[in-house]
């Protein structure tokens, strides 16, 4: 059975995914039509339902709980590893809720968390992840909400944090951050959503344990990310959740979601939010 598969270029869905769509593990009979993209872009797809199985943001994914069910297998949460809001100088908060801030995407969930900590910050532009920095530097806008392996490079660039909002949510929430997670159809039996929520677990796995196999896919797609940059951003997405969310990753999810529809982010949830593991 030939399932449509969207994930990002970046190295923490390329080492997810290199066992899963290169045969370097059982699959169980599946196979995989890869399509690769940013995470706006991505998201978008699983808004006109494209793809049978896709990396969605958690912001995404709560306005597609109709149409797409969470594999607990995958996901990308963890602390110390959310978003930064970032300029070429401190801004108070008066000044970020005037300020014209680049985004990666209306439903990215970065955009959530930057809503939940200025929510009167509205003038906001969408711009692709890695032209943000740039969008910055060159004044077109006085702020930018940054992603992936852009954090590790803003301060070289002369650059500034005005907020982790990772660090935010953590700090009031006491739980991991949810950023992305891989999401299949609902009218996918459960047989095979629960196939692939294992395969795509032994993938994981594989990377783990078989990380320097892994290494020539993920540099294929790093393009000219420094190697310690693109380790860097693994070790900051890929963890014990991606493996399995468990009782605190999902509880985390779950808390996003209550907060969210508390604030009108999101409509109201009422789908079973997780694949029978």
């Amino acid at each position: 059975m030939k399932l449509t598969l969207g994930y990002s270029p970046c190295p923490n869905d390329t080492f997810i995914f290199d066992a899963m769509v290169h045969g370097k593990i059982d699959t169980e009979g599946l196979e995989f039509d890869v399509q690769l993209g940013d995470v706006e872009l991505l998201n978008q797809k699983a808004f006109k339902g494209e793809l049978d199985i896709t990396k969605l943001s958690y912001h995404a994914y709560a306005h597609l709980t109709k149409t797409y069910i969470l594999l607990t297998a995958g996901s990308a949460l963890g602390n110390n590893c959310g978003p930064l809001l970032i300029a070429k100088k401190t801004l108070d908060k008066d000044a970020v809720n005037t300020a014209k801030i680049a985004i990666p995407g209306k439903y990215t969930t970065a955009n959530f968390l930057l809503s939940l900590a200025y929510p009167n910050a509205q003038n906001k532009e969408e711009v692709l992840f890695s032209d943000i920095e740039n969008k910055v530097l060159n004044g077109e806008v006085d702020a930018g909400l940054i992603i992936h392996e852009n954090r590790f490079t803003y301060q070289d660039k002369g650059l500034v944090k005005i907020i982790d909002l990772g660090e935010y949510w953590e700090s009031q929430m006491q739980l991991p951050i949810p950023l992305g997670g891989i999401v299949i159809k609902r009218t996918l039996e459960a047989e095979i959503q629960e196939r692939v929520n294992r395969v795509l677990r032994r993938s994981v796995e594989w990377a783990f344990e078989n990380t320097q196999e892994a290494l020539p896919y993920i540099r294929e797609h790093a393009q000219e990310m420094e190697e310690a940059v693109m380790l860097q951003h693994i070790g900051l997405y890929v963890n014990e959740f991606s493996i399995d969310l468990g009782a605190k990753g999902k509880e985390a999810i779950e808390k996003l979601f209550s907060t969210a529809q508390k604030q009108a982010l999101i409509p109201t949830v009422t789908q079973p939010l997780f694949v029978k593991a």
